[in-house]
């Protein structure tokens, strides 16, 4: 099939930056959005020109590097999938598709479609892990769990810090993102020690970032490619309110 993509081109983080337009003719409905990139890129390296620099990984659906505006929504128009995922299948023939990385503060952009996403990173480091010594594993029954609380656990655990949340945030806030990592531990004893100091340090860390705060729309879930429950956020702000006046 055919298609015209606007696509992002900034050499530099300080370069102003601008859409440039590009056509192929013989795009297969077989191929994913980065292999239509790639394929993109082939042909541009053929003309002599520099090839579009993008992030990607593992494309699997498990690193979140590869995520890109296309046409205006995180990771494209189909629902529970990154960009890596995203079928080419999706599109018409002769659609116009524009590309573009996530706009945010805390993701400046680099080059191209690739953004810094150290800001994540630096949440983490701020409280998204346990720090207590508990020697070797312990034996997998040793501590009992309800099993709510461990699929609640492990349901905020999938979330693979790709920023599609902050992407599709008007606010660009990362609340969906910590809400998922607090919850993560929130429910289970190993992570309730440092419970307090956890939602704290990482709201906090948040602020100095530059994200902002949740709009309450839901768009962060809405195309959150694995689904992350809004739940987690209510949940968060219990945790920081309890925090707070203990």
């Amino acid at each position: 099939m055919k298609i015209t993509l606007k696509i992002w081109r900034q050499k530099t983080s300080q370069d102003k930056g601008k859409f440039v337009t590009y056509k192929l003719d013989d795009v297969s409905k077989e191929m994913t959005f980065l292999e239509m990139l790639d394929y993109l890129n082939e042909k541009i390296i053929m003309e002599g020109e520099i090839p579009i620099a993008f992030d990607s990984d593992c494309r699997e659906g498990i690193c979140g590097s590869c995520g890109l505006y296309i046409n205006g929504r995180p990771n494209g128009p189909q629902k529970g999938v990154t960009t890596c995922q995203l079928s080419m299948s999706a599109f018409k023939d002769g659609d116009k598709i524009t590309v573009e990385p996530w706009r945010s503060k805390a993701f400046p952009v680099l080059k191209d479609l690739i953004i810094d996403r150290n800001a994540f990173d630096e949440l983490i480091q701020s409280g998204g892990y346990i720090s207590v010594n508990t020697g070797a594993a312990p034996e997998a029954n040793s501590i009992p769990i309800k099993k709510e609380n461990s699929e609640i656990a492990f349901d905020a655990g999938v979330c693979i810090g790709c920023g599609s949340c902050v992407a599709a945030c008007k606010n660009a806030s990362a609340m969906l993102f910590i809400s998922a990592k607090v919850s993560q531990y929130a429910v289970l004893p190993q992570g309730q020690v440092e419970a307090k100091e956890r939602v704290q340090a990482m709201i906090k860390k948040m602020d100095e970032l530059g994200f902002g705060n949740c709009t309450n729309t839901g768009a962060c879930e809405a195309e959150c490619p694995k689904e992350i429950s809004l739940t987690n956020i209510a949940r968060l702000n219990r945790e920081f309110l309890a925090a707070k006046i203990s």
